[in-house]
């Protein structure tokens, strides 16, 4: 992969901010919060612009903070090592593994093989794939994946009809390849890093705040994937089928002859794919699972101490399978130590410059003042319109920003508004998470934006006008679900301020 340049006018702009706040403001006399604002405006500059690589960018705080009198450096080093982290690293092994193996292609192709091969056929079947994968694996890595195989499809559709009444089609399809990904990793907490951020700095903001298990985040996100996905296909299905054209279509074997190109299941495949069965049955049943009267003991409480067992833990004991279950070939495991150099380690110590961040806002007290200042944009509005106001300015924001530096800057920030308003925090921090990664107008948006975008069969206009009209979309259906759905899911209520946020 090519290394990013030093962008050093950036830079210098970005300190030159970082120099203005320290020496020019003064939030209330408080010299910590004025410190700790400098460094985060730094941060945050450099991780939108890349002045810098992202990863050397999230280091700052291992120097900045200590430096500044805001945290301790064994403090903020602890933020860079903790169960989601591991959580992270043991996910993306798995997920290379399977790549290594590939099984993801195999799997892709089975589904595409099922689904059939009208035009609506193939669009569902590519959506479907697109959004299964990136539940488990990172969306740019299922997105590319899919863009071989739609190239192909697209290939052989031209050949049938004209290339210029099947351009809408085509352009479309890989939209719902990228749209697909994105709406797929909000599926489950390590479909995409701002799920992860979630479940660390909620943890440095509230010590005490319930956990959310693997199969709570299922349950509470299901609405959201199943709703945008269906918005989604119908939308880009109906706007794209070419007129008169509704006999095209591929041979109904293709995707089973591309699937048989594949050969035979190999040994390798087999034990990789029972042991990513066992990996989310673990998952989805470690805790038990309440929903109004409905009540399912977890695996974890036959032990002594279950709450230590969290889902970090879960996947690096799936990860040691994958080490230890030897391949065909009796001399080699599954995997060896070498897969760990393709792990994206920026993204790595991203999640921990942000945590690290999260624990500054709290010691500071810079998250409470924040979230006083907010206090003009939600007051004398109604629950949902503070939902809608939330919701739409970090699905409009992340168009621009990653979204996972979006979200790690954002949590501390609304965990401030939460306290000001008295309301519940868990729904306004999920509000921030959820919506980060509804990102659809841009190619800068989202990797999987990127990736479709690079193929030179979607022009900008079309993007933005589609995706504007989705993220708007996507706004309703979160404030919906966060604002009906999420409350019965944890019992609680939007105006009860709990006793572990005191």
């Amino acid at each position: 992969m090519k290394q990013k340049t030093v962008n050093y006018k950036l830079v210098l702009f970005g300190l030159l901010l970082f120099i203005g706040i320290l020496f020019f403001v003064n939030l209330e006399g408080q010299r910590l919060m004025t410190n700790t604002l400098a460094v985060t405006v730094l941060i945050a500059f450099l991780w939108c612009t890349e002045a810098l690589p992202i990863g050397l960018t999230s280091m700052l705080p291992l120097v900045l903070f200590p430096t500044f009198g805001i945290l301790d450096g064994k403090l903020v080093s602890e933020a860079y090592i903790n169960h989601v982290i591991f959580l992270f690293i043991a996910g993306f092994i798995i997920a290379l593994t399977i790549e290594k193996w590939n099984l993801h292609q195999r799997i892709a192709l089975k589904i595409l093989s099922y689904t059939g091969t009208s035009f609506f056929r193939i669009m569902l079947g590519f959506m479907l794939c697109s959004s299964l994968l990136s539940m488990w694996i990172s969306n740019t890595a299922a997105a590319m994946m899919m863009i071989p195989i739609g190239l192909s499809v697209v290939t052989v559709l031209n050949k049938k009809g004209e290339e210029s009444k099947m351009r809408k089609f085509n352009t479309h399809l890989f939209l719902s390849i990228a749209y697909a990904c994105s709406i797929g990793g909000v599926g489950t907490l390590i479909g995409t890093p701002p799920n992860l951020s979630y479940a660390r700095i909620s943890e440095v903001l509230f010590p005490k705040i319930p956990e959310i298990s693997f199969a709570q985040w299922m349950i509470m996100a299901l609405p959201i994937v199943v709703v945008m996905f269906m918005i989604v296909l119908f939308l880009l299905y109906f706007t794209s089928v070419p007129k008169g054209k509704s006999k095209l279509k591929l041979e109904g074997s293709y995707f089973k002859k591309e699937y048989n190109l594949l050969g035979h299941t190999t040994t390798e495949q087999k034990r990789v794919f029972y042991v990513f069965l066992l990996l989310i049955f673990l998952w989805l049943f470690r805790r038990e699972l309440v929903l109004g009267d409905f009540y399912l003991p977890g695996w974890s409480q036959l032990f002594p101490f279950p709450h230590f067992v969290n889902d970090g833990t879960v996947a690096v004991f799936v990860v040691l399978l994958l080490f230890l279950i030897p391949s065909s070939d009796k001399q080699k495991p599954l995997v060896t130590w070498e897969i760990t150099r393709k792990i994206p380690w920026d993204v790595v110590f991203l999640l921990g410059g942000g945590f690290a961040i999260a624990k500054a806002f709290v010691v500071s007290g810079l998250s409470v003042y924040l979230g006083e200042q907010l206090m003009f944009f939600f007051t004398s509005r109604s629950d949902v319109g503070i939902l809608g106001m939330l919701v739409g300015f970090i699905v409009f924001l992340t168009e621009i920003t990653s979204n996972t530096a979006t979200t790690e800057i954002m949590l501390p920030v609304i965990s401030g508004v939460a306290k000001t308003l008295r309301c519940h925090p868990i729904i306004l921090m999920l509000s921030v998470t959820l919506a980060s990664s509804m990102a659809f107008m841009f190619p800068v948006a989202t990797a999987p934006n990127a990736l479709v975008f690079g193929t030179g069969k979607i022009k900008m206009l079309e993007m933005i006008k589609i995706g504007f009209l989705l993220n708007l979309l996507a706004v309703m259906v979160i404030v919906l679900v966060v604002y009906f759905w999420i409350p019965y899911v944890f019992q609680i209520d939007f105006h009860t301020f709990p006793d572990w946020a005191q």
